[in-house]
């Protein structure tokens, strides 16, 4: 075993110590249950900056939909609104089983995670990159540890994947990064109880989608340009068929009645496909780019059968 790997696997069986706490064990957990459900992973497209602009554009009565997300990437918009009733979907598998192990076994993640971040370095992190490619991870705890470890510490938090379905994003330049927030991971599973969870694309509505749900699809973008091509969140990425085929399932649903609200980038090929249906415009910041002289606020669309 390798140095690096030897760094990053440690032994999960004991809890590490930790320096005394500033605060006791009961104020502790009363500051955690004032904390409202945030993202607790970075997320490219991330709708965080946005909520402003998309709440006032949700249908009347959203309160009593249930809440379905096939993209469920970071989850601005579900813990924003942190419904009663949901349904999140992606085809990132191991995107949905840290959202599932969030759910089920949150201290199990916390213990995991509190290893990794205790031995963070440059080379722990290739070492943790390495096993998870290598599908090291024991549990599902486990497996859901490194996947924040990674997202937290990675280059811009982005999550991409080569042709074979390995994490390839080298490790951030960040001094002091903030791996392990329990605050927003116990919140994160509150607001996940009692939600179904799945892994599947989204094609997987035309079965699943009943009439008053509400619908947000928040789908890799189709690029502005062949510069910004930016789509391999999955092995196989998403292409203009992929956005064809999105289409399709988005006017099924709508005359099955449900409500659909759909963000991607304002480009003539969008506004084509959905020509049908009424589209808003909002301004978003935009993060991903070598040159920070390259991002700023862009162009999006908002589609709605409403």
């Amino acid at each position: 075993m390798s140095t690096s790997t030897a760094i990053a696997r440690i032994d999960l069986v004991k809890r590490p110590s930790r320096p005394p706490a500033a605060l006791t064990a009961r104020q502790a957990a009363e500051l955690r249950e004032e904390r409202e459900p945030k993202p607790f992973l970075k997320w490219v497209g991330g709708k965080g900056r946005l909520l402003s602009q998309l709440t006032p554009l949700l249908p009347p009565g959203v309160a009593r939909m249930r809440h379905v997300e096939p993209f469920v990437g970071g989850g601005a918009f579900f813990f924003a609104r942190s419904p009663a009733r949901a349904l999140l979907s992606d085809v990132n598998p191991d995107l949905i089983g840290t959202y599932q192990a969030i759910r089920d076994d949150v201290e199990g993640v916390i213990l995991n995670l509190e290893i990794l971040a205790q031995g963070h370095s440059k080379e722990a992190y290739y070492g943790v990159r390495s096993d998870y490619n290598a599908s090291l991870g024991d549990t599902s705890t486990e497996r859901a540890a490194q996947f924040i470890y990674l997202n937290k510490t990675c280059f811009n938090g982005l999550h991409r994947v080569n042709k074979r379905g390995e994490f390839n994003v080298p490790v951030g330049t960040y001094v002091k990064p903030r791996i392990l927030d329990e605050g927003a991971l116990h919140a994160a599973h509150r607001a996940l109880a009692g939600v179904e969870i799945r892994c599947a694309g989204f094609e997987a509505l035309v079965q699943d989608a009943r009439p008053g749900d509400f619908v947000y699809f928040d789908p890799p973008y189709e690029p502005v340009s062949e510069t910004a091509r930016f789509t391999a969140y999955a092995q196989g990425g998403f292409d203009q068929d992929a956005q064809r085929k999105l289409r399709d399932v988005y006017r099924e649903l709508d005359r099955r009645g449900a409500r659909l609200m759909l963000s991607n980038s304002d480009v003539p090929f969008i506004r084509e496909l959905y020509s049908d249906f009424h589209i808003d415009t909002v301004a978003a910041p935009r993060a991903i780019n070598c040159d920070g002289r390259g991002r700023g606020k862009v162009a999006e669309v908002v589609v709605r059968n409403y």
